[in-house]
């Protein structure tokens, strides 16, 4: 066992809360729904960056490579100024919404680099410009730029490539879970010498001004040029600072409050607020910070002098008053932690040989681990407002969310992405748990238990989907990854966890009901499901009402449910080794699978034709207010969504569970109808296992045919989320009024508005579905075993296992971030800087997801999320 482990150990026996103060500070707060307090709920406007340096927020903080605690009553975190920009650099900067041409972007360049499940090492990199930051530059231009134009990033400014920048390493370390190392190291990476004003910072979020508790915190300056900090709620503990250059840093003190009058024209009721810190540095305002040198924000102020092309260091200590001398152990401190986290991914990767995926796994996982975010939302305290504070317009009672009054969220989360993303999403931490599973699997397990609860889950069953609307509906994958977290924690860890298996299933079983009662929508298992999380993939916003009266019976949402319906199968059946009365439920799934498999099929008495037999594909079907069945025949990611409902039963698993098999022989003998939907259920593969699935071998050919063909979906990096076909032959629906709409195939940037434009399922490579498609293939594989072939790719005369064929898709994703022959990674697209420039080369972003024909990451540049996959991906035997 690790040292790292046995950390994680003494966390989970409640030996040490090692978890106590993690990366946990968002990197974006303004512009989020539960900041906004508008009439006309529109976030983006209601706090802006602009505003964010001077508004208190009412519900979380944000910082640069920030840190708290979990409840976040302290916050730790960085700012810099390079002495030319208008404003203090202490948040990510980036476009909202509206103001990007492709929705809204972080227009920075950051990674994180490290990171250990229990926070106990962790590095980061910001790269700063020594020029002024272009803030008007970048938003002038986006808005310029048409939906047709790429987005205008930060690098195309050009400003780093005279190397006029400096790298930022941020490195923390834990000395014990109450003692915290933070050294900050500054690279000039151009030919002259730079200035740089680094100012560790340290603040109470603002829990006082609500009307609830008017306890107020207080940070001062002790003699010594320390910072204490006084919270009751809080061990005792104090900042120290280091001395630079035989002098100590400048202490500067404020207070978390609101500047009414720059924000609202009107007096402030506080002297000191929120914004001071940065109107003294920048604007020499002596005024603004307390001289009494107390407050509830406070700064270290140092200067750094920093030679071209050399570095300087400074270093601070969280820690307790007691420490006599904290700087005398602190290099030994943090260079044993970064040696135990070697250690510990040197155990997770002994099998990871290539030296590049090491790198790309280790960055994955880190970027996974520094997307933990406190998050708090209150709902009904959002929709009723704050007893302190002006109540929020009546239109909110009717509003966004407004259904949502029992949700009560406060709680460590991982988030799609910390800056575009900084709120969870239902499909997306799903995803997330598994390749966290791989490093910290009782966090896994806690993330999945989180959406199920009473404070989270609607009384009717409904998971939450994302803060922007809660009632969204997402593809039901939390039993798919409750099972495969499970096993990965089973094979690695052990014990079986059965409670954790035990009470996920329960909680599921509510949100199973949900969609058959809510989703089904004329109670023939065909699901209609809404918006399913893949925003603009279809000719209509599937989550709206439609143009031409009537609903969409959806392939995908049907195929999820069929899913849905065998992951609650095998969970069932595991249970039912130590439960004998899980038998019933497994039965329960197993008749529900073959009812939604039945109706997948070309059954001609129930009209459904979700299958097309002319195109040999699954389409989504419009059903019209005059019951005219229109096919909506898109090749999209919607009709390979049938692949991901299957499931292998072993003979010795049948044999444990004699009800269940007792109850499935009567089920197939006395609705031979439904029996005759099941993949040669009677026929025994390979090792005596038994096939469920949507697809039978001839079928499936017939999907994988077009799946595999490099003209439709296959990309040298991934499958496409749309057929290359529709590059030539545009989807065009003709409305009776004589007007249309078309879907074409868009490999990178969303050329159209739907939902914000800022992310495209028209083309692009996204990880979690070709996840998905390679486990399934997987699957199907040990069912079929290795004499079952196809043509891969399409039309190359070449057969392949469908083992064979995952593994051949997963070389093609990973080849999106590894370096090839000639040292370039796709991702990285044309960016001579980013591809050959050895201080970039070698740092990766995770992007949301990739172009469809040369890989470019496109979209949020951070959501390590679902990208984070590409870690179990390059994990030897992926698959297990």
């Amino acid at each position: 066992m690790t040292k790292e482990q046995e950390r994680q150990h003494e966390e989970h026996k409640g030996k040490a809360r090692w978890h106590q103060f993690g990366p946990y500070v968002s990197d974006r707060q303004w512009g989020t729904v539960r900041e906004d307090y508008s009439a006309d709920g529109q976030p983006w406007t209601y706090t802006t960056h602009d505003q964010a340096r001077s508004r208190a927020y009412r519900w979380g903080e944000e910082g640069i490579g920030g840190i708290c605690d979990q409840k976040q009553l302290l916050c730790l975190a960085p700012a810099f100024w390079n002495g030319h920009d208008p404003i203090l650099k202490e948040r990510f900067f980036g476009l909202s919404g509206p103001e990007g041409n492709h929705g809204e972007d972080v227009k920075e360049l950051y990674y994180y680099l490290d990171n250990t499940p229990t926070h106990s090492y962790m590095r980061m990199l910001y790269k700063y410009p020594q020029h002024t930051f272009p803030y008007e530059w970048l938003v002038h231009e986006n808005a310029r730029r048409g939906r047709l134009k790429p987005e205008f990033e930060l690098n195309d400014t050009q400003i780093f490539h005279n190397s006029r920048y400096f790298d930022i390493f941020l490195d923390y370390a834990k000395a014990d879970p109450h003692d915290i190392l933070l050294q900050i190291t500054v690279h000039n990476r151009g030919e002259q010498d730079a200035p740089l004003h680094v100012l560790p910072q340290l603040w109470f979020r603002n829990t006082w001004s609500w009307g609830y508790d008017d306890y107020k915190p207080e940070l001062r300056a002790t003699e010594a040029g320390q910072v204490q900090i006084q919270h009751d709620n809080l061990p005792d503990l104090m900042l120290h600072c280091e001395p630079l250059d035989g002098q100590m840093p400048e202490l500067l003190f404020c207070d978390n409050e609101s500047n009414l009058q720059r924000l609202h024209n009107c007096p402030n009721e506080e002297l000191y607020q929120k914004d001071g810190i940065n109107d003294y540095l920048v604007h020499g305002w002596h005024q603004a910070i307390n001289p009494a040198q107390r407050g509830t924000k406070a700064a270290a102020h140092y200067v750094l002098h920093v030679p071209a092309g050399q570095s300087r260091v400074l270093r601070v200590r969280l820690a307790s008053p007691e420490l006599k001398d904290p700087f005398a152990d602190f290099d030994r401190i943090l260079k044993q932690r970064r040696q135990e986290a070697d250690e510990f991914y040197h155990h997770l990767q002994t099998d990871l040989h290539n030296a590049d995926a090491r790198n790309v796994q280790r960055q994955a996982l880190a970027g996974m681990l520094w997307s933990k975010q406190f998050y708090y939302y209150d709902v009904w305290q959002w929709l009723h407002g704050d007893p302190a504070q002006p109540a929020p317009p009546r239109q909110r009672r009717q509003g966004r969310n407004s259904n949502w009054e029992q949700l009560n969220n406060m709680d460590i989360i991982s988030m799609p992405d910390k800056w575009e993303y900084p709120w969870y999403a239902a499909w997306d931490l799903a995803f997330h748990c598994i390749p966290l599973a791989l490093v910290d699997a009782e966090f896994a397990k806690s993330q999945l238990l989180l959406l199920t609860r009473d404070w989270y889950m609607h009384p009717n069953g409904l998971l939450p989907a994302y803060e922007w609307n809660l009632s969204d509906v997402n593809p039901p994958v939390h039993a798919y990854a409750t099972w495969r977290v499970y096993q990965m924690d089973r094979k690695h860890n052990g014990p079986a966890d059965t409670a954790f298996l035990q009470t996920m299933f329960h909680r599921l079983l509510l949100n199973f009901t949900w969609w058959v009662n809510r989703k089904d929508l004329n109670g023939r298992n065909v699901f209609e499901g809404g918006f399913l999380g893949l925003d603009n993939i279809g000719v209509f916003d599937r989550s709206a009402p439609l143009p031409t009266g009537g609903h969409i019976e959806q392939a995908d949402g049907t195929s999820w449910m069929a899913m849905f319906a065998l992951n609650m199968m095998r969970i069932a059946l595991e249970l039912s080794k130590t439960n004998p009365v899980y038998q019933d439920l497994a039965s329960k799934f197993f008749e529900h699978f073959l009812y939604i498999a039945y109706a997948m099929a070309n059954v001609a008495e129930l009209q459904l034709d979700l299958w097309d037999d002319q195109d040999e594909f699954y389409y989504d079907v419009l059903l019209n207010d005059d019951n005219q069945r229109i096919p909506l025949r898109i090749r999209s990611m919607v009709g390979l969504v049938p692949l991901f409902a299957v499931e292998v039963l072993e003979e010795d698993a049948l044999q444990s569970a004699p009800q269940f098999v007792s109850r499935m022989n009567w089920f197939l003998e006395n609705r031979p109808q439904l029996a005759t939907m099941v993949s040669r259920w009677q026929e025994p593969g390979k090792g005596q296992t038994h096939l469920l699935s949507l697809l039978r071998g001839h079928r499936m050919k017939k999907l994988l045919r077009r799946m595999l063909d490099e003209a439709e979906f296959l990309s040298e990096y991934g499958v496409r989320s749309m057929s290359r076909y529709h590059q030539q032959n545009p989807y065009i629906f003709e409305h009776a009024d004589g007007g249309n709409d078309r879907v074409d195939y868009e490999p990178g940037e969303s050329s159209t508005s739907l939902f914000g434009g800022n992310s495209n399922w028209r083309g692009p490579i996204w990880m979690p579905m070709n996840f998905m498609i390679v486990e399934s293939l997987q699957r199907f594989y040990h069912y079929y075993g290795p004499d079952f072939k196809v043509e891969y790719p399409t039309g190359s005369g070449q057969h392949c296992s469908l083992l064979e064929i995952s593994q051949a898709l997963t070389t093609r994703l990973t080849k999106l971030f590894l370096r090839d022959d000639s040292g370039q990674r796709p991702a990285f697209g044309d960016d001579k800087q980013l591809q050959q420039d050895p201080h970039f080369r070698d740092y990766l972003l995770f992007h949301e997801y990739f172009h469809g024909d040369n890989g470019k990451g496109l979209g949020a540049s951070h959501q390590t999320g679902w990208t984070g996959l590409i870690a179990k991906l390059l994990q030897p035997r992926a698959g297990e």
